[in-house]
């Protein structure tokens, strides 16, 4: 065994992007003893993470998924003030553009449901998005939703924060390490590196699209697949939005919010299971940019200015799976783009599970990964 690691802990926390950091936080103030937190890569928040838009929102269609967002959007939005740690976080709202009567009338059955819940959403008229958004194209546009408590927060600072928090809280982190397979045998029992075995009483599994691979080597199966998705930022350009409301068009899934004097953008594509994480130039320039302009003519002024691909961890129904997924393993990974909104929440349910014996502040029973081979999946129509 390497000198810098110790042959066992109480809770090993595989993953060191926002959900395994928040969780490394959140065990070690809740009492789980020895918490030690393992990443292959150099530093946090350095896989999906890093790669995110940073956007958080409560607009989902599904109850669970809102019930995550009103859990850690306080906890994101707190951050800074409860932990003396200074996060970027803007509430610039969530803008979502509906075009067609059809999807219409259905986007406003979702803001009854979402209301039902609490959240604050409201349905503008055309002519009140183009005020929010200057610049945005209104023929054939129906209608849009906004909620102000939604927003943009910066992923790195956060997750270094939780970093921070995490250490202070008695939790060490080793990067560089890769953990190969899980141990077990009867239960998972601890992991293996190249320096050696580290046993411990409970594994968490927070590697986002590597999780299944990982849960294969201990015999579990995780149906969450790797989906790369692209962002593309801009330069300044006059019509840049003055606001960093995030604004997704409905029938496309492209998004863009204000980053800097330009804007950042994304849109779902072919969605093909890959690990490959170089940039589909032609996909940019034939499918995203074309879609960007007909949305918002403005950025017709702007140039390129950065490109870059990070995973998705799909799962069949888009919901992530939080929980126990064999004695001696838990899991909260398979977000489909939701990640970095819910990974403060995961983190604390994980916590609770672990040393309480049962989730408290949310109800995620929904969540389990039983409900693939069950057939009980959930459903939720605003992926981006």
């Amino acid at each position: 065994m390497s000198a810098d690691l110790p042959a066992t802990a109480d809770v090993i926390v595989v993953g060191a992007g926002i959900v395994g950091c928040a969780a490394a936080y959140e065990l070690a103030i809740a009492g789980a003893g020895r918490v030690l937190v393992l990443d292959r890569l150099g530093g946090a928040g350095e896989g999906s993470t890093g790669a995110c838009a940073g956007g958080f929102r409560h607009q989902f269609t599904s109850e669970v998924n809102i019930r995550l967002s009103q859990a850690s959007t306080p906890m994101i939005t707190g951050f800074s003030q409860t932990h003396g740690i200074a996060v970027d976080v803007v509430q610039d709202g969530y803008l979502f553009l509906v075009r067609g009567a059809a999807a219409w009338a259905a986007a406003q059955e979702v803001v009854a449901f979402q209301r039902s819940l609490g959240v604050p959403v409201e349905t503008l008229a055309p002519p009140e998005a183009a005020v929010l958004i200057p610049g945005l194209t209104l023929e054939g546009l129906d209608g849009a939703t906004f909620c102000p408590i939604d927003g943009i927060a910066d992923p790195a600072g956060l997750t270094q924060g939780y970093v921070t928090i995490a250490r202070r809280a008695g939790a060490t982190f080793a990067f560089g390490t890769d953990v190969e397979e899980l141990v077990a045998g009867g239960r998972v029992w601890g992991v293996r590196t190249a320096s050696g075995e580290i046993s411990t009483g409970a594994v968490v599994l927070a590697t986002g699209a590597w999780s299944a691979g990982l849960a294969t080597t201990a015999g579990v199966p995780l149906p969450i697949e790797p989906v790369p998705r692209t962002i593309v930022t801009t330069g300044p350009f006059p019509g840049a939005p003055a606001r960093r409301t995030l604004v997704i068009d409905a029938a496309s899934s492209f998004y863009f919010h204000r980053e800097g004097g330009g804007i950042l953008m994304g849109m779902a594509g072919a969605d093909v299971p890959s690990t490959n994480l170089q940039v589909d130039v032609s996909w940019v320039a034939d499918e995203l940019l074309p879609q960007a302009a007909a949305v918002f003519p403005p950025i017709l002024d702007a140039g390129l200015a950065s490109s870059w691909a990070g995973l998705y961890e799909m799962t069949p129904d888009r919901h992530p799976v939080i929980g126990p997924a064999a004695p001696g393993l838990w899991v909260a990974a398979g977000f489909s783009g939701h990640g970095f909104q819910h990974g403060p929440i995961a983190g604390k349910l994980l916590a609770e599970m672990i040393v309480e014996g049962a989730a408290r502040t949310v109800d995620v029973g929904a969540l389990a990964v039983d409900r693939f081979a069950r057939g009980t999946l959930l459903e939720e129509g605003r992926v981006v």
